[in-house]
């Protein structure tokens, strides 16, 4: 592996670095503390490409590696984890799943506006009693010929209210368990489609969660992603992609923390010296920037598996599993080394480490990322 990144990579970076410290800085406070949806700032970012980066620009995406796509959610992720998750969510869980496994008239038709930025994607997968357990579906796609009419709830839903296309997994046959699974794209707008209050979160708090109803809305037969049943395993795959996404916002998060507590460090003083020089705090961030580095190569070695086009699975796993981890413990000592000033909303590491927490569980928890590692090292 070679992570020696090429001209193009470096221009990607430094320019969502530019714009996270540009755009997304200034008001990233104000926005979590009312739980404001970044709109103008998604714009930007559509019109930077960041929507649909991996996307075929025949399909009006940026045509760019999965490398590109983790630098730029490292950078986002530094400065606002909210900004970040709605990028993930739009290439990761809908542009990819849709180029891949869509037919050529659901792109013409949903993935160019979604990879342009001109309208913005949902993945709709988890559910009341079907989180984790993604077999559990209760909502159900009834097959009526040329149409499927469907009905149930969707739960945790990122960018529920500002989507404007979901792609909802749903049950079709139950005596086929996740064999009668299917994917479905529905629109904002049909019959019967309600979209639920907005969740009132710990962190990401200016992306905006939400539940969603179907009752008995009807969608056609075209609209269903590859054949029937394949559902469960779209599904699944598509979560594979997603986890390196969420692994870079986790290790973004934990830089950001990270160069904070260590900038703070050297300015702060305590019995007569500045702070860094006392042990105490030089180890925590000894610890904090090995961890990190850490993070890193796992996180960039499952980017690169994806683009060899070999197994991420597991590689994909671990940089969640571990890069998740080390966002909590990292935000959670840079609070302790900005001591009562990291208990404030003006020093930023209390967001952050509000907003750490979610990557231990979205897009498949801690818990379940062991379960993908272990039946993977025993069979």
């Amino acid at each position: 592996m070679d992570f020696t990144f090429s001209e193009e990579q470096l221009m990607i970076q430094q320019a969502a670095r530019d714009f996270a410290q540009q755009e997304l800085l200034p008001d990233v406070i104000e926005r979590d503390d009312a739980q404001r949806f970044p709109a103008e700032q998604v714009k930007k970012m559509a019109e930077l490409g960041f929507m649909g980066m991996m996307v075929d620009p025949k399909y009006g995406g940026s045509g760019l590696d999965t490398m590109s796509y983790v630098l730029v959610m490292e950078e986002l992720s530094k400065i606002d984890a909210s900004a970040s998750v709605i990028v993930s969510v739009n290439n990761s869980l809908v542009c990819w799943g849709l180029e891949t496994f869509g037919t050529e008239a659901q792109k013409e038709k949903y993935l160019t506006r979604l990879a342009s930025g001109e309208i913005l994607g949902a993945f709709c997968l988890s559910e009341p009693e079907a989180g984790s357990d993604a077999t559990s579906q209760k909502t159900t796609a009834i097959d009526h010929g040329d149409h499927y009419i469907l009905n149930g709830t969707k739960n945790w839903i990122t960018n529920g209210n500002s989507a404007d296309v979901y792609l909802v997994i749903a049950q079709t046959d139950a005596h086929k368990a996740h064999k009668g699974i299917n994917a479905l794209i529905v629109e904002k707008g049909m019959t019967g489609f309600e979209i639920g209050p907005k969740e009132n979160k710990l962190g990401i708090r200016s992306s905006d969660t939400h539940s969603l109803i179907f009752n008995d809305v009807k969608v056609p037969k075209e609209n269903r992603i590859a054949e029937d049943g394949f559902g469960f395993k779209f599904a699944m795959k598509t979560l594979a992609g997603g986890r390196i996404g969420i692994a870079a916002q986790a290790l973004g998060i934990a830089a950001g923390a990270y160069e904070l507590a260590r900038k703070y460090s050297l300015v702060r003083k305590a019995f007569g010296t500045e702070i860094s020089n006392h042990q105490a705090i030089a180890f925590k961030l000894a610890d904090m920037h090995t961890q990190i580095e850490a993070a890193r190569h796992l996180v960039y070695k499952a980017a690169w598996e994806k683009d060899q086009g070999m197994n991420y699975d597991i590689s994909g796993a671990m940089a969640k599993l571990y890069a998740s981890q080390v966002a909590m413990d990292t935000t959670v000592e840079a609070v302790q080394i900005h001591g009562g000033n990291g208990f404030v909303k003006d020093y930023h590491v209390e967001r952050m480490m509000r907003d750490a927490k979610i990557t231990q569980i979205y897009e498949g928890t801690s818990e379940i990322q062991k379960i993908v590692i272990s039946r993977s090292i025993l069979k």
